[in-house]
Order: C-alpha cells, then sequence, then structure tokens
C-alpha cells in the first residue's frame, strides 16, 4: 500500500529538512515547508517571519504561556488568541494541501493533523546532541548562545507548542509510523528509508 502524502517531524538540527526535501525531490511530488508559511501568511494576514516562529514554537518557555496572549479582534480572529487563530488557519491549510494530493509536509503537527488519513506516512527524525550540535554551527554558525542550549530551548518550545495543541507528547515513538536516528543512519540511508515504506509500506487496515 503506498503512502503518498509523507510528514516529517524532526528534532532541531536532526536534518529533517534535509531529508524531508530530498525525499519529495526523489518521488517528484511538492514539499510544503517554506512554501506553507507563505500560504497561511496568505490566509491568515501574519507576518511570514511571525508564523514561522510562532507557527511551530510555544511563545515561551511554559505551556502557561499561551494564556498570556493577546485576545484576537471580533469578528476578525473570533475572540481567539493569534496563536489559536494561527493554529486553525494552518491547520485548514495542511489539510487543503494533503487533499490536493502526494506530499511532503515538514513539521507544524501535520501528523496529528493528518492522524486519521491511511494514505499518510508519519515519520520522526531525531539525532545525537552532538551531531546536531556540529550540524547547526555548521549550518547557520556560532552563536553566543552553546549550540546544545540552542538545541535544547528549540526543542523544549516545539514539544511544549505539540502538547499544547495535539495533547500527545512529541517525538513518542507511538505518534509516528517510523523514528529514524541520523546521527547512526546518516541523511541518505533516512531518506532511503522513507522512500521505501512509502512504496511498501503494509497494509494494516485489513
Amino acid at each position: 500500500m503506498k503512502k503518498s502524502i509523507i510528514t516529517v517531524s524532526r528534532e532541531f538540527g536532526s536534518g529533517g529538512r534535509t531529508i524531508g526535501k530530498t525525499v519529495a525531490q526523489r518521488l517528484g511530488i511538492p514539499y510544503y515547508d517554506k512554501e506553507l508559511v507563505k500560504q497561511v501568511a496568505l490566509e491568515s494576514g501574519f507576518d511570514p517571519k511571525y508564523i514561522e516562529e510562532q507557527g511551530e514554537f510555544a511563545p515561551g518557555k511554559t505551556h502557561f504561556a499561551f494564556s498570556f496572549l493577546g485576545r484576537g479582534v471580533p469578528g476578525v480572529m473570533g475572540g481567539m488568541t493569534a496563536a489559536d487563530f494561527l493554529w486553525t488557519i494552518q491547520h485548514n491549510v495542511i489539510r487543503g494541501l494533503a487533499d490536493k494530493g502526494p506530499c511532503v509536509i515538514v513539521g507544524r503537527c501535520a501528523d496529528y493533523i493528518l492522524k486519521d488519513r491511511t494514505d499518510c506516512l508519519h515519520t520522526f527524525i531525531h539525532a545525537s546532541m552532538d551531531f546536531r550540535a556540529h550540524r547547526i554551527v555548521r549550518l547557520y554558525g556560532e552563536s553566543e548562545v552553546a549550540p546544545e542550549k540552542r538545541l535544547q530551548d528549540k526543542d523544549a518550545r516545539r514539544r511544549i507548542n505539540y502538547k499544547h495543541y495535539t495533547d500527545r507528547e512529541w517525538g513518542m515513538s507511538q505518534n509516528y509510523h517510523v523514528c529514524l536516528d541520523s546521527s547512526v543512519l546518516g541523511i541518505d540511508k533516512c531518506v532511503d528509508i522513507i522512500l521505501d515504506l512509502a512504496e511498501n509500506c503494509p497494509d494494516t487496515t485489513e
């Protein structure tokens, strides 16, 4: 049974974006990451930079930070917080993209949003701290903040955001069809495994 829609959740610095983009290129199907941000911006009216940050990360370090966001404008956001309004738009955009046909979608709780579809392959990419630290320094450069701290902060905010909107634990294996360690397998092997699963995933619905 082919899985035509692939979601890629990932730890920061694990190479999940690279893996997702390569999978899409080899399959010849759309890849939604920055393009998804553009579509959400178009429908929500929010600045793309705001969406890129707040659409996947919690606004602070605790779950309670969500309650301190300002309320939306009645008639425009229905009184929802900006974060909740963004989630609603993002949710609808992701479902709409999946309805259009085969694609790869990176992050943004897509695994949860599309959890009821049988044509999806949900993946999670993780890696060792050392691998990820070296990778973000190579890709994004040095910072005043230690790379390990940058990784921990990003992942913590992503975990809180995921929990807030899905009531599930980010990175827990039960939420995905396959979890891959890119620091052990390598980027290319992760791509190969996902491609093989997408083409030959057993049909468990019978």
